[in-house]
């Protein structure tokens, strides 16, 4: 694991689109709809938040971002893990390493919001303890998003998981 530059961009751009292929309906568009992607670090930089990748080998195959929200609350986002390796437990790890980062900036709190489709997804927050809550939101977009929304208390040390995990 490791801070992610702008020249992992062109990668981080393969893996959120290899992820958005595998469920119907998700269009990608980079230059229209995530043009941040081009300069992935830059962007995380200027909003005062993170985005780290896992590499192996000299090869990317995921990514984490977050970013501050309210008081005392990071957002996480842009957790991505190419679909050539999904299930080794790389998505733990990177979900893990943001818990992580949030407790030692002092966050009270991590949100998220994630595509009502990624079923995997949800399962990871929740298997971390995040709770969903009453809310979503229509994202406008292409792919004619909807999201949930997903909180994790800090407060009370549960997070779930070790960033220490191989993949």
């Amino acid at each position: 694991m490791r801070p992610a530059v702008d020249a992992d961009s062109p990668r981080i751009v393969e893996i959120v689109g290899a992820c958005f292929a595998l469920y119907p309906g998700c269009v990608f568009d980079v230059d229209g709809e995530m043009p941040e992607l081009h300069r992935i670090a830059s962007y995380y930089a200027k909003l005062g938040g993170e985005i780290w990748v896992a590499e192996e080998g000299g090869r990317l195959h995921g990514c984490v971002a977050w970013k501050p929200a309210a008081p005392r609350t990071q957002e996480l986002q842009r957790l991505y893990v190419d679909p050539q390796v999904q299930g080794r437990g790389l998505g733990r790890q990177l979900l893990g390493l943001a818990v992580e980062r949030a407790h030692r900036g002092r966050a009270a709190a991590i949100e998220l919001w994630t595509d009502t489709r990624f079923a995997a997804a949800h399962r990871l927050y929740e298997g971390h303890g995040f709770r969903r809550g009453a809310m979503t939101r229509s994202l406008g977009d292409k792919s004619h998003s909807v999201e949930f929304f997903y909180r994790l208390s800090l407060a009370d040390g549960r997070n779930g998981a070790s960033p220490k995990r191989e993949f």
